[in-house]
């Protein structure tokens, strides 16, 4: 029989939160053991923010994050915050700037934040495996059981930080959900989010002789509005506004899009008829949306070649609001494939918001994308993997 190994905590997922919890249980004096399928850590850090992981957002709070109980993030956040983690990227000599909405990126490569945990990990004694399955987890007297591919060990505590299902190909797998379903946690409907919407029919058709122009544009679905880019592809909508406004939508709902965000349409084609009536109303609006998008909402309008002084007031109104409230209805999403995180996971309910560990499970805990906290696209996620890592490390 194949000896059975000891250690303090197990720690299944070798990803941001994964890995910071770790690292912090690993400082208060705790043998810790960091499991992971992949051949290599934070591979999601890794591809994040275009390859410069954008690891946090200065506008962190309890209201950018979708959950059953959006407060349940509030105390990780408040004890672990931005600030907390740029002081860490400070001292590890990783230089970093601001985008735009309070969005933190590293001004070298996402590789650098992998590299800071590993090392921290490394010098704190964390025992980090990887490229290790896990075939089974029991409660035992004492603690848990673990068997994996590696072996044996038991374990005080054991802490899931496997991640949703979002990016398959970065080695998303369902052992989170399963684990809760074995220890009898509920689960919140999983979904992806933060994700491009897909198209059919006439209206895709339409999508693609535009795919490749963006616009600055507001989208709204299902109680969400975001005024950021949106981008037309050959399968739909994509952009930060479109991505945003996913987490919101549902099947079957529609969404309400302004096509010239921040701009008064009829105000502005109504000054031009004034001073230029003989302008045709594609030249009008090609000077306040792309002329290809212009073309098409004249042809959608019916308008063919009319010029402004053929318009109304009425007829401009109309104009406006098909451009600043055009309504459409997807057929679907880009799915798991390209979301950048996972709706719902692990209901909150059966957590403690302060430490993170199963209230009827002592000594297990769920951190990080697993749980049913999801953040609004710009490092929130990010955040709430180092605060939920952070939280359960000072415990675990």
């Amino acid at each position: 029989m194949a000896k059975v190994l000891q250690t303090d905590v197990v720690v299944l997922g070798a990803g941001a939160a994964g890995m910071f919890c770790a690292i912090e249980a690993a400082r208060r004096g705790r043998r810790v053991l960091v499991l992971d399928h992949a051949t290599a850590p934070g591979e999601k850090i890794r591809i994040s923010g275009g390859g410069r992981c954008n690891f946090t957002n200065l506008s962190t709070a309890p209201d950018r994050f979708l959950s059953e109980n959006p407060r349940f993030a509030l105390s990780a956040l408040r004890r672990f915050t931005p600030a907390d983690f740029i002081a860490r990227i400070d001292a590890a000599g990783i230089a970093w700037h601001e985008k735009a909405l309070g969005q933190l990126f590293c001004d070298g490569s996402a590789r650098q934040i992998v590299a800071l945990l590993v090392r921290d990990m490394a010098a704190a004694g964390v025992d980090l495996r990887l490229g290790v399955t896990v075939d089974s987890l029991t409660r035992t007297t004492t603690g848990f059981a673990l068997h994996t591919s590696a072996g044996a060990w038991e374990a005080a505590a054991v802490v899931v930080a496997t991640g949703g299902k979002s990016i398959p190909k970065m080695g998303a797998t369902g052992l989170g959900y399963r684990l809760a379903e074995q220890f009898a946690l509920p689960l919140v409907e999983t979904r992806p989010g933060l994700v491009p919407l897909t198209f059919g029919g006439a209206l895709l058709d339409r999508m693609k002789e535009l795919a490749g122009i963006s616009v600055a544009a507001q989208v709204t679905a299902g109680g969400g509005s975001f005024a950021e880019g949106l981008l037309f592809t050959h399968r739909g909508l994509s952009g930060p506004s479109i991505l945003q406004a996913s987490s919101y939508w549902r099947d079957g709902g529609t969404l309400s899009i302004d096509l010239a965000h921040g701009r008064d349409v009829a105000a502005a084609l109504k000054a031009q008829r004034q001073s230029g009536g003989k302008m045709a109303v594609r030249t009008a609006l090609a000077r306040l949306v792309p002329e290809q998008l212009a073309r098409q909402l004249e042809t959608a309008e019916g308008l063919g070649d009319s010029h402004l002084a053929d318009l109304s007031n009425a007829a401009i109104d109309r104009l406006a609001t098909g451009i600043h409230r055009w309504q459409v209805k997807p057929t679907g999403s880009e799915g798991y494939r390209t979301a950048e995180v996972t709706l719902g996971g692990v209901a909150t309910a059966g957590l403690d918001a302060r430490t993170l560990q199963v209230r009827t499970v002592p000594g297990l805990f769920f951190i990080g994308e697993v749980v049913d906290v999801t953040g609004w696209l710009g490092g929130y996620n990010f955040q709430w993997a180092w605060s939920s890592g952070w939280a359960a490390g000072q415990v675990a």
